[in-house]
């Protein structure tokens, strides 16, 4: 069973593991015991720290137990923010803080697909950008983010996870607050994400086209283009073919990231030589659609608090459907 936890303000409350996590890192956290008394934070002091203890405090203990990342329980600790009584625990993970971005109102407002106190999953129509380029005043995703916080009395900094093209729609991860920040990128930087695509490309994809693992560099001829090079970065996407459109003059497939380069998808299939419908920068016809037809499908992840396994769908939005539907 997943574990549960309750929001109080600023406080994360559960029950404590009948058994801590060990982390060897660190010998003051790698004892097994709890106590029954409640040390109240006006009594932590350097008593309660990590580096001060001679011995694991319960509520050392505890961070270990829960995860928490020994930098941030460290200053938990040394606060006073982890306190412990008998089977249970309470930690001030979710302090206030700035959203980062301007909120903005939309009329269609926020597609949320999943959202908790920890994590938050959105839909990014096609055609908004994830966060501000430095560019032109523009309404982007972090803006909307930042507007559905503000509406919803949630005082954490608007800090995506990952991101999506311009042009691509999908699910987006937020993560809200130090810990599941800290978590969630470290999932990402470990690719223990997993980023489901489905594309609509140019031509009869085969069956037999199920890896394309070739390095993606930048392209010194345009300055958002990027491309195969074999001095580029690491960069493999698997290829799954769903459906052959049209006798051939089209596919539906299904691709899988194992790694997150820049325009990826585009530039893999591109080089495979089914560049996606819409796609003009990497050679695919815009006849059907002015933009690339490609869409987040799903994303999976580990919440960072519970380590439950989540998986959060995304359906095709109307104008991909729509093509489907007439390439069908």
């Amino acid at each position: 069973m997943a574990r549960s936890w309750t929001r109080r303000g600023e406080w994360i409350e559960t029950v404590l593991p009948a058994k801590p996590t060990e982390k060897k890192a660190d010998p003051d956290l790698d004892t097994v015991g709890y106590s029954d008394e409640t040390i109240p934070a006006d009594q932590a002091g350097s008593d309660n720290s990590l580096s001060a203890a001679a011995s694991p405090t319960p509520e050392a203990l505890a961070a270990a137990a829960l995860g928490v990342p020994d930098k941030l329980a460290r200053r938990l600790l040394h606060a006073g923010e982890v306190q412990v009584r008998g089977g249970r625990a309470r930690l001030r993970l979710r302090p206030d803080e700035a959203l980062g971005f301007e909120p903005v109102w939309t009329e269609d407002g926020l597609e949320a697909l999943y959202e908790d106190d920890f994590c938050l999953v959105v839909h990014k129509p096609a055609g908004m950008p994830v966060h501000p380029d430095g560019g032109a005043k523009r309404l982007t995703l972090a803006n909307v983010v930042a507007a559905h916080y503000q509406m919803n009395g949630e005082a954490c900094a608007v800090h995506h996870v990952h991101r999506l093209d311009e042009y691509t729609s999908g699910p987006v991860l937020y993560a809200k607050g130090e810990f599941a920040r800290l978590a969630l990128d470290a999932q990402m930087r470990d690719k223990a994400i997993g980023r489901v695509y489905l594309a609509l490309a140019e031509g009869k994809v085969p069956r037999n086209l199920r890896v394309i693992d070739a390095p993606i560099g930048r392209d010194r001829h345009h300055n958002s283009r990027r491309r195969v090079s074999p001095g580029g970065q690491e960069a493999l996407t698997r290829v799954e073919l769903v459906q052959t459109l049209r006798n051939g003059q089209a596919s539906l497939v299904r691709l899988t990231l194992e790694t997150g380069r820049t325009h990826q998808i585009r530039v893999h299939m591109a080089h495979a030589g089914y560049p996606l419908i819409g796609d003009t920068l990497y050679g695919g016809s815009d006849d059907l659609l002015q933009r690339q037809a490609l869409h987040g499908e799903s994303l999976k992840l580990e919440h960072p608090f519970t380590g439950e396994k989540i998986e959060v769908a995304d359906p095709l939005p109307t104008e991909l459907q729509s093509l489907l539907d007439r390439l069908t």
